[in-house]
This record gives structure tokens, C-alpha cells and sequence, in this order.
């Protein structure tokens, strides 16, 4: 079997091997390389399998098969031969960085509330955890400041394999059912986990626990986590945010608040005004029909949903039997139909089946879109409109 290095030493970065075997990948591209050694993490315990190269050929993913450590990559190598290994020590350490503080919360909501975490995930770029209970906003709030006092604490984080024995009369989380023996991540005062993950060595190389998101989810809460290097970035992209926002709102950062609240007012006394304009124009358009006649086919380019509507209750307010209004919008006519003297749903079927269009509603209005030239939309609905 392979000898593990980042069971005896979480840190190394690179080593000598030799290739056990090599032989052209299943199900998938590149080769599956077996050493007798290596500093490669293979998938486990939610965090994803280390990359990295063997002599300068790229390793793509690392995974566990039948308890052996499988290499993937992206050109072969000799079986026999001795190749010098590098993990790609930027991503294994960010996940070291991100999987630490996740046993932190962790531990602080299972201490706190009794709840377990029931899915974890540990991608490239955010941390997901699945809580099954609920957690509000202001009690995770408490727990992410908990969690970074255990960070300024610098707490060694310590790596155990207890006997049978010890592990009966041991409280920690994960118990679940394990062949072999159990590897224990303890980090005194917050949590006791099994897990076969790499960490980083003591709390203070988390550098920053931050809570981004929270969402419920199955009856409990999904939570969503950065630290470390990722929470850096996570600030510096909101900071940049921030003075991009400040400048086109030409507030200062700190006056953005206010700032956004008062351009939020503003819309919407837009938004009402721009409603009561509506309403007059359709009046309007509406005064510029004849009274009494059988039908009218309009298109309107600068109205929305609702003044379409609207228009076409005007216009039927001044005696006309049917009315069609058609909005362009882009490619298609979203439209309405409206009587007080006829059952119209025979026209919308009619118009659907010619232009494409999808729609309905009940005697008196139906509404829906379709695809066609104004023209020859006009030509059919006229053509249609006196086939009773």
C-alpha cells in the first residue's frame, strides 16, 4: 500500500517516489499512477482530491480506489522509475484553511444547539455546510465571532488515533460506522470530529472565519463560509464593490445606506408618476377611437402589461365589441383580448395556431404572445374577428 506522507506531515509539499504502476485511466482522460509514496491527498471527508505534478506532468485529481491512492494524469509515467512530486500548495493550503474552520462552526452550532452537520461540501471557492435545525441570522452572527476568537487564540489543532477503547468512551462528532482505525481532529474547546482531512496545524493559520450566506434548507439551515485567503478576497471584491457603488452614487462609503434609500425613494415616485402618465396616455389613445364601432387591432411599442390592459378597457368603454391590443417585444407580440359582447377565446386559439403563440383566459379576455409581421397579424385578426 502507499505510504501516506500528509498522515505524518500535513506540510509537505514535495518528495521522491516511484511509480508503482501506470496504466491509461477509466471512464475517463489521462492515466491512473500508483507510487509507493506520496504527499497527495486523495478525495475524502468532503474535501477534494490534491493536484499538482510528477516530474513536471500535470496531475489533474487524486481519489482512493480499493485503498490505493490513484494519481490522475495527463501523460503517463514509467512504471519503475523515480519522479519527484509537488502538490500545488496554494489550493491544498486554502482547503486546509477552509476545512479548520468549518470543524470550528461545526462545533459551535453542535455545542451549541445539539444539531449535526449533515452535508458538506468544500469547493474551489466556497464552503457549504447543512445544519439540520434552525439557526436565525443573529445566533450565527454570535457563533462566526466565537469561531474567530478561536482563531486569534492560535489553537493547536491536534490529530489523534485512539484505541477501540478510548474511541467507546470519547464524545465526538461524525460517529458513523468506520473500518480500521478512526482519525480524530481535535481543536480544544470547540470541536472533536472524526475526519480523514488535511488541516492546517494550529487555529491561527485560518487567518478569518467569515459567514456570507445563510438560506434554509430541509428544515434546518445551509450555510455558506469563507476563510483564510478566500475570506481576503471575499473583503477586497466587497471593497471594491463598495467604492464602485460610492462613486456612482457620489456618496461617501459610509453614507451609502442612506444613500441607496433615498435613490430607492426616488424610483419610486418615478414609478408612480410614470403609472399616472400611463394611465392618461391610454386615455388618450383610447379617446382617438371611434365610438361604436365592432373592433379594433392596435400595436403599442411604449406601454407595459398592465397599460396594454388598460387600454384595451378604455376602448371597449366606448362601445366597441372586441378589442386587441398587441406589445411588441423583441421577436414576439405579448397581447390581450377583450368583450363585453362576445366569448373571444375561438380568436386566441385562432391567432395561436397561426402565428405560434401561446395563451388564454376566460370568455371576456384572454391574453398571451405570439411570433409574426404586424401586418399580417392585422389581416388575420380582421379577417377572423366577424367569423362568429
Amino acid at each position: 500500500m502507499t505510504e501516506r506522507l500528509y498522515n505524518q506531515d500535513v506540510y509537505t509539499k514535495t518528495f521522491t517516489a516511484t511509480v508503482r504502476s501506470c496504466q491509461e485511466a477509466s471512464g475517463r482522460d489521462g492515466y491512473e499512477v500508483i507510487l509507493d509514496r506520496t504527499a497527495f491527498f486523495p478525495e475524502g471527508g468532503g474535501q477534494y482530491g490534491d493536484i499538482g505534478w510528477l516530474s513536471g506532468i500535470r496531475v489533474t485529481d487524486t481519489q482512493e480506489k480499493d485503498g490505493e491512492v490513484i494519481h490522475y494524469t495527463e501523460e503517463p509515467l514509467e512504471a519503475g522509475s523515480t519522479i519527484d512530486g509537488e502538490i500545488d500548495w496554494k489550493i491544498r493550503f486554502s482547503r486546509m484553511q477552509q476545512h479548520t474552520a468549518e470543524h470550528i462552526l461545526s462545533g459551535l452550532v453542535h455545542k451549541r444547539f445539539g444539531y449535526q452537520n449533515v452535508g458538506f461540501h468544500l469547493g474551489d471557492d466556497l464552503c457549504t455546510m447543512d445544519f439540520n435545525g434552525p439557526v436565525t441570522k443573529e445566533q450565527m452572527e454570535e457563533i462566526e465571532q466565537e469561531a474567530n476568537r478561536a482563531v486569534y487564540q492560535n489553537i493547536p489543532v491536534q490529530i489523534l488515533y485512539p484505541s477501540e477503547e478510548e474511541l467507546e468512551g470519547m464524545e465526538y462528532r461524525s460517529k458513523i460506522e468506520i473500518d480500521g482505525q478512526v482519525r480524530i481532529v481535535w481543536i480544544p474547546g470547540y470541536d472533536r470530529c472524526a475526519c480523514c482531512a488535511t488541516h492546517v496545524g494550529s487555529t491561527g493559520e485560518i487567518g478569518q472565519i467569515k459567514v456570507i450566506a445563510m438560506m434554509n434548507y430541509k428544515g434546518g439551515v445551509r450555510v455558506t463560509m469563507v476563510s483564510g485567503d478566500r475570506a481576503l478576497a471575499d473583503h477586497e471584491k466587497r471593497e471594491k464593490d463598495m467604492k464602485e457603488i460610492s462613486a456612482m452614487l457620489s456618496a461617501k462609503e459610509d453614507e451609502l445606506p442612506e444613500a441607496v434609500r433615498r435613490l430607492k425613494d426616488e424610483n419610486e415616485n418615478q414609478k408612480h408618476q410614470i403609472i399616472e402618465l400611463q394611465r392618461k396616455m391610454t386615455a388618450l389613445k383610447a379617446q382617438q377611437v371611434p365610438e361604436g364601432t365592432y373592433s379594433q387591432c392596435l400595436f403599442e411599442t411604449d406601454l407595459d402589461q398592465t397599460g396594454i390592459r388598460e387600454l384595451m378597457n378604455h376602448v371597449l368603454e366606448r362601445s366597441v365589441a372586441v378589442c386587441a391590443v398587441f406589445l411588441k417585444r423583441g421577436e414576439q407580440y405579448q397581447y390581450v383580448i377583450g368583450s363585453q359582447k362576445r366569448d373571444i377565446r375561438d380568436l386566441g386559439k385562432k391567432l395561436n395556431e397561426r402565428f405560434h403563440g401561446r395563451g388564454g383566459g376566460k370568455p371576456g379576455m384572454i391574453q398571451g404572445s405570439l411570433t409574426g409581421d404586424e401586418e399580417e397579424i392585422k389581416a388575420y385578426f380582421e379577417e377572423i374577428i366577424n367569423v362568429q
